[in-house]
């Protein structure tokens, strides 16, 4: 596209977010076009440079009738003038409305297409290149299959060998006791086993990464040698067969999972044995069994809205399925609550009326929160123990992560400059490690070999600690009724107390007296606090506009901020300060700009805060800052990062960023926390994994050993099954622990008894669905329901456990490899559900249940594509041939192609990082889906300008502002009156917008100039059919307009 010479572009990459979400359309509408061609010129990416004054003087004409001219100068004289005239027509012309109108669109659509292009289609590595094999060497470290030694093969041969001698015994004295008709000393040994069980704590067995190997495996083949008893139809097993099936429901409580609890629910469901009492379980003990459940679980008793309790025969029993039933209805609301208070999402039962809230946006905050209360903590420490930070009694560094035995059941932990500060459950802080300058707050400067107590005014409780990565120490204390206390060196004033003195005992900041403070952040010089009311107050060195007051002055007492809106909370680096606005949405950064970790794209300071455009549209959930870089993790677990170094993590201990950038290595897993060293880094994901990358030399990366540095996120080892829940990084250690914050609106995968995100649950539901889904249209229920009200409550019961589980699930992760291979059986099986004859609430169930799952549900985009192409209508008239299912999956598939990462990844413009969106492209297969979809809306086209020529009333023609009631409904289809399917037209659009983009970027690298022609010969065959299509019904359209008005 050109331009004419009065105007040159020049695009700012830092405003691509903003145009990238403009659609192409705009410019067909002139007020839309005006406003973002005003836009253009504001922002200085257009400028109209004052236009040449325009040269109407013709050639010479000569005397005819006194001069007499060859030929040859007759047909010079003619090109003359028909070449003035020519040039004065091109600046009338260029000069008309419509020629202008035209160079605006051209214009705003190039800068569209460039912003597509720039943002859209950089290529990317492949995931398999994430992590190197070195990484997977330290993995396999942790893992099972390491190399086992003799003795405990020996060990493992001893314990298989000695449960299969025992449940071999169990059998034969079942068929001896049968033989003899004599009762089996075997059932004595299960009723022992039910009352050991039972007398233990709750959740003994829970905690599998305190087991040992042999220990779970002992676990789980006891545990199906009871599911084989209980599933028996065997007379040997019928005295048996209750035992076990108590035993089994008792066990799986002890082990605290719900892939267990399901697995009992579907042997007590599905056993069809007739045999008398086969299928019978005690209440008494059923029934304190689930008591102490739900105790456990945080419910002081059973769920009353769960309907009545099932009624026991003579002898205190009850029907299994009754009880799993009954079980059921318990832990489905168990799940519910749990998505109430931590997601604050509706409970899937569709007769609620509560209001969907929003969910609430976790305070990322730079100092260490407050967590839950639990009953215990592990700390895991590792790095630098030169000063006795990790209180190890000797001081040498520990290179992957150990156990501490000394920070243990603390919820909260911060790692500073070579010390460390715990607070307790009660609010108490104790500190350990190097104590010049007073930085440990006891009173002296000596080191402190294991956590020793601070002294603070009574009644104070503290929640929070921030503490310096650099220069001499110091820290700040946040109190549970938002106090701020400080101690260490006072140069600077960074302390607060109106001097420069060293503190060397906790002391309130008496200028935030009165002041209720949220959130507190100890830089290496400096000092920040956010309050309720969102404003920021800094203090200390005010060197290079750190303090964010418009000039280098320093502040030995707290000071406002002017000029900022109300702030959710602040990060402190060596000598910059980045603030993140209440909503989110916008960061401010200002300081030393060296290394370029303002991220304005500059190395310049800047003395007040300067929004940093870059990550405008994102919604940021917390900022930390080191020495020379800064990070941010956004409200979608991804992390961008700026600054310099190995810190940065694209692979070079040299590289610099001015402007944030994704960290493309964590790009396919969750992250929900970030802490950050003087130079290291750690990131931690939704499935409790730890990264580490940045300096290393002194193992604070946990990938034991010490090379430094590691310029890539690697995954630290050691940590294998353990739930990690909150991380730490100080000068040259780091610490992870289990305590779940309070601060941060965190849920997890597992929730006992009721929530379990893993493949075999998502098995055990869909087997009760396939078993279920049939049997009311013929009016007898399925075995074991005599009635079809309780068939339909246990189908209701599972789809929405199914429900739940989708919905946490879509909170962590959003591709089908969370349900592993039962994510395409589960698609088929909803859709299926959909055009069944079933109630109406299981329909509203099963829509319920397809809406939360579809990202989990959607097969890879390859699979994807194949699926769109079997349920499009090959022809116009085949719409009404679809049932409601294939219109609901047609519908899901084409919405979750809209978006602009799918799109490129489809045209093969980007490769994808997602293994859900792998895909070799198969630009055949995208011109016959363009073909499909243009070909249904020509037919759409033509039918509803059919319907206007029979029936010219305005009001009975669809719209373009129309849209379709009901996608979804029978009949729905070209000539229907409704849009056959909205997503159509919206998906053409989007691929015509990368094409286009493609192709219009002029510099393409020769290994990608096949696959610009490739591109390029796509276009031009689409345009083919595109545009005699498009004057066709244009003639139609005028001729239909003139006899209407006629």
């Amino acid at each position: 596209m050109s331009l004419d010479s009065n105007s040159q572009l020049k695009f700012s990459d830092h405003y691509n977010s903003k145009w990238m979400l403009e659609n192409c359309k705009a410019v067909s509408t002139s007020t839309e076009l005006d406003a973002l061609y005003s836009r253009l010129i504001s922002n200085k990416e257009l400028v109209i440079n004052v236009p040449h004054t325009i040269h109407l003087k013709g050639p010479i004409i000569p005397d005819f009738e006194a001069d007499c001219l060859a030929t040859e100068e007759h047909e010079h004289l003619v090109n003359a003038l028909i070449a003035s005239q020519t040039s004065l027509a091109e600046i009338v012309v260029s000069s008309s409305p419509f020629a202008q109108n035209l160079k605006k669109r051209l214009v705003v659509l190039q800068r569209i297409y460039h912003a597509t292009s720039k943002q859209c289609h950089i290529p990317t590595v492949d995931i398999t290149e994430n992590f190197s094999s070195s990484d997977n060497v330290a993995w396999s470290t942790q893992d099972d299959n390491e190399p086992k030694s003799g003795n405990t093969v020996l060990v493992e041969l001893g314990v298989e060998t000695g449960l299969s001698l025992v449940f071999a015994l169990l059998e034969q004295n079942w068929q001896q006791s049968v033989l003899i008709g004599v009762p089996s000393l075997c059932d004595s040994i299960l009723s022992t086993a039910i009352n050991v069980l039972v007398s233990l704590k709750p959740l003994s067995l829970a905690n599998e990464s305190k087991l040992t190997y042999l220990g779970v495996h002992a676990l789980n083949r006891t545990f199906s040698f009871l599911k084989s008893i209980c599933s028996s139809n065997s007379e040997t097993h019928i005295s048996a067969r209750p035992l076990a099936s108590e035993l089994m429901i008792t066990l799986a409580a002890q082990r605290g999972s719900l892939k267990y609890v399901l697995e009992w629910v579907e042997l007590a469901v599905l056993s069809l044995s007739r045999l008398e009492g086969a299928n019978k379980i005690r209440w008494s003990l059923f029934h304190d069994v689930i008591s102490k459940m739900m105790k456990t679980a945080g419910f002081s008793a059973l769920k009353t809205n769960t309907g009545a309790d099932p009624q026991c025969d003579e002898n205190g029993l009850v029907p299994s399925h009754l009880a799993a039933v009954y079980l059921l209805k318990q832990l489905h609301g168990l799940a519910e609550d749990y998505c109430l208070t931590h997601l604050q999402l509706l409970p899937s039962s569709t007769d609620s009326q509560q209001a969907n809230p929003t969910p609430s946006r976790s305070s990322g905050i730079s100092s260490t929160q407050s967590s839950v209360a639990m009953d215990t903590c592990d700390v895991y420490i590792w790095g630098s123990n030169s000063t006795h930070q990790l209180a190890e009694g000797t001081t040498e560094r520990i290179l992957t992560p150990k156990l501490s035995s000394n920070f243990r059941d603390s919820p909260v932990v911060e790692a500073g400059q070579f010390c460390t500060f715990l607070v307790s459950k009660e609010g108490y802080v104790t500190a350990c490690g190097k104590g010049s300058y007073g930085r440990l707050g006891l009173g002296d400067s000596t080191n402190q070999p294991l956590p020793k107590k601070l002294t603070f005014p009574k009644d104070r409780a503290i929640k929070a600690i921030s503490s310096s990565k650099g220069s001499d120490g110091h820290t700040l204390a946040l109190s549970r009724n938002g106090e701020v206390f400080s101690w260490g060196d006072g140069d600077y004033g960074k302390l607060g107390h109106g001097n420069n003195s060293t503190q060397k005992f906790p002391k309130l900041i008496a200028g935030l007296s009165g002041i209720m403070v949220k959130q507190v952040s100890a830089g290496f010089r400096h000092s920040a606090a956010v309050t309720e009311d969102g404003d920021l107050y800094t203090w200390g060195e005010g060197d290079y506009g750190r303090l964010g007051h418009g000039d280098s002055a320093s502040k030995n007492l707290p000071t406002k901020v002017k000029d900022l809106p109300p702030l959710d909370h602040v990060a402190c680096g060596s000598s910059h300060t980045v603030a993140v606005s209440k909503d989110g949405k916008t960061i401010w950064s200002f300081g030393s700009g060296d290394a370029g970790k303002l991220g304005h794209g500059d190395t310049c300071r800047q003395y007040k805060p300067k929004v940093v455009d870059s990550l405008t549209g994102l919604v940021i959930q917390k900022v930390t800052c080191g020495c020379h870089f800064t990070l941010a993790l956004t409200n979608t677990g991804q992390v961008y990062v700026w600054g310099s170094g190995s810190v940065i993590g694209c692979g070079s201990p040299d590289a610099i960023d001015a402007k944030p950038r994704l960290l493309e290595d964590l790009q396919t897993v969750r992250v929900i926390d970030i802490a950050s060293g003087d130079n290291h880094c750690l990131a931690l994901t939704y499935d409790n994994s730890v990264f580490a990358w940045g300096n290393n030399a002194m193992g604070q990366c946990g990938q034991g050993h010490s090379q430094s540095p590691v310029t890539r996120p690697k995954r630290v080892v050691g940590l294998t099954k353990v739930p990690i829940h909150q991380i730490s990084a100080g000068t040259s250690h780091s610490l992870a622990w289990t305590a779940v914050p309070s601060d941060r609106r965190l849920m997890s995968l597992h929730k006992v008894y009721c929530v379990d995100i893993q493949e075999g649950t998502f098995n055990v539901l869909r087997s009760f669905l396939e078993r279920y889904c049939q049997g009311f249209v013929e009016g007898a229920p399925p075995t074991p329901f005599t009635n079809n009200q309780d068939h339909e409550d246990f189908l209701l019961l599972c789809l929405r456990m199914l429900t739940v589980h989708f919905r946490i699930a879509q909170n962590s992760v959003t591709t089908s490899s969370t349900l592993g291979s039962q994510a395409k059986p589960l698609r088929n099986l909803l859709f299926k559900l959909v055009d069944m004859a079933t109630p109406d609430h299981v329909q509203e169930a099963v829509c319920e249940c397809l809406s939360e799952g579809t990202s989990l549900l959607l097969p890879s985009l390859g699979e994807r594509l194949e699926l769109l192409h079997s349920l499009l209508p090959q022809s116009p008239n085949a719409w009404n041939s679809l049932s409601k299912g294939q219109r609901m999956q047609l519908s899901m598939v084409l919405s979750s192609l809209q978006s602009d990462g799918h799109i490129t990844v489809l045209l093969g413009l980007k490769q994808s990082r997602t293994p859900s969106l792998q895909y070799v492209p198969d630009l055949h297969l995208t011109e016959l889906l363009m073909k499909i979809i243009l070909r249904n809306l020509a037919y759409e086209t033509e039918s509803s300008l059919h319907n206007l020529e029979h029936d010219p009333d305005p009001g009975s023609v669809p719209t373009a502002d129309v849209q379709p009631s009901d996608p979804t409904a029978p009949g729905a289809g070209p000539g229907s009156g409704d849009l056959s399917c909205p997503q159509l037209q919206q998906l053409l659009s989007s691929i015509h917008k990368h094409l286009f983009a493609y192709c219009t970027q002029a510099d393409h690298e020769e290994c990608e100039r096949s696959r610009y022609e490739e591109v390029l010969s796509l276009i031009q065959c689409h345009l083919s059919l595109l545009l005699p299509l498009s004057c066709e019904v244009q003639v139609k359209l005028c001729l239909l307009c003139a006899c209407i008005s006629v």
